[in-house]
């Protein structure tokens, strides 16, 4: 199984203490997350420490408020995304629900990232929150590798089977009120699927209250293969495999042929 979106440098314990864990629960991959310039120094510095972690860079769209100083840095992100360990453009797009950056300013950030992933040919990967029709209006044309992080918009379904965006979802599938996300899940196609936790954040349901981290996208990886009519160590294994091509990973051995064991709630 893979992680494809974690924060590692929030979740609690240091990332070696996480990535052990998150191996133990059978998870063989993480992506790790660098929001901002800074955030991707240090993303590239956790990935570089192992050999099972890979990086995604990006502004986020709260970065582009007028105080945050990361507007005018995207050209900076050309050194970060050129190191081996760095996979992906992301997490960039839009957030009309948090609303902390003019909707302005954050289109103009999102275009510009946007086209340097197109230019670098690298996958774009996209935090879309209350902004469907300004999300897809700039998707439809983008001729890149495009991975909808956090699925939560059912509104941009059609919009990435029509196109053949990845669709990842997280633990907020697992909540009792997401049956929209659960309907949209067994609509996927089978390669298109991707997992995730957002950790520290959505913790899926069985663990809800405690902080996330990768092993538990195992809870999510449970939900996914019960709404799909799928057993979850065939599923695990596609998802890795649809990982590996979005992403341009190397490729992995056989995973484990027996069911995965889901991780217990922390104590």
């Amino acid at each position: 199984m893979i992680d494809t979106h974690a924060h590692l440098d929030a979740c609690e314990g240091t990332p070696g203490e996480v990535m052990a864990r998150a191996r133990g629960a059978g998870v063989r991959r993480v992506l790790t997350i660098g929001t901002g310039i800074e955030g991707g120094h240090t993303a590239i510095a956790i990935a570089g420490a192992f050999d099972d972690v890979y990086a995604v860079v990006g502004i986020h769209p709260h970065q582009a408020g007028v105080d945050a100083g990361q507007l005018h840095r995207v050209q900076e992100l050309r050194e970060l995304l050129a190191q081996p360990r760095v996979v992906a453009l992301g997490e960039i797009g839009l957030d009309y629900f948090r609303d902390y950056a003019p909707h302005n300013r954050q289109q103009q950030l999102f275009d510009e990232q946007l086209a340097l992933a197109a230019e670098l040919g690298l996958p774009v990967v996209i935090h879309a929150r209350s902004a469907d029709a300004d999300t897809a209006m700039r998707l439809v044309s983008h001729p890149g590798t495009v991975i909808l992080h956090c699925f939560s918009s059912p509104g941009l379904l059609e919009l990435a089977l029509e196109r053949g965006f990845y669709v990842s979802f997280a633990g907020n599938l697992t909540y009792p009120a997401a049956a929209d996300l659960r309907e949209a899940a067994a609509r996927v196609p089978a390669d298109r699927l991707l997992a995730e936790t957002d950790c520290p954040y959505l913790s899926p349901q069985r663990v809800r209250g405690k902080k996330n981290e990768p092993a538990f996208v195992l809870h999510t990886l449970c939900t996914l293969a019960e709404v799909r009519g799928e057993r979850e160590d065939e599923l695990a294994a596609r998802i890795e495999a649809n990982a590996a091509v979005a992403f341009g990973l190397p490729p992995l051995g056989p995973p484990p042929l027996a069911p995965l064991p889901l991780p217990a709630p922390s104590p």
